[in-house]
């Protein structure tokens, strides 16, 4: 079992395909996840992406979007082990590994609060999704 276990969900009031966009350009990742180098293992279109994760961190990392009612139930998982000096996977002691997670965890939320706010942007509580 990975040291670093993150698993996070956030509503968009935003059609998946919309969402899917904010994550299919690769030249953006360094930007949300800047010690991470990522590596596509399954582009899934509308319902995510998947990578496998080096850098600080080495393990696998996915973006799945589910659509739920009238936007998108965005959920985020990273699972990975700090990076030894080998480059190969080393368990965090459990203090380190529980402050990586929460980290991580508020760095996922700020990225998800991120994107929303931009996605909906101008929308009136109640109205239908942007287009």
């Amino acid at each position: 079992m990975p040291s670093v276990d993150v698993v996070d969900e956030t509503f968009l009031a935003v059609p998946p395909d919309v969402v899917a966009a904010e994550f299919a350009v690769a030249s953006r990742w360094p930007q949300l996840w800047p010690d991470l180098r990522l590596q596509v293992m399954a582009d899934r279109g509308v319902q995510g992406i998947r990578w496998t994760v080096r850098g600080a961190l080495v393990g696998s990392m996915e973006v799945w979007l589910e659509p739920v009612l009238d936007g998108t139930l965005l959920h985020y998982y990273l699972r990975a082990d700090p990076e030894g000096p080998d480059g190969l996977p080393r368990p965090a002691p459990p203090r380190r590994a529980a402050a990586e997670v929460v980290r991580r965890q508020r760095a996922a939320k700020a990225i998800a609060f991120a994107c929303k706010a931009r996605l909906e942007a101008g929308r009136e509580p109640g109205e239908p999704p942007p287009r």
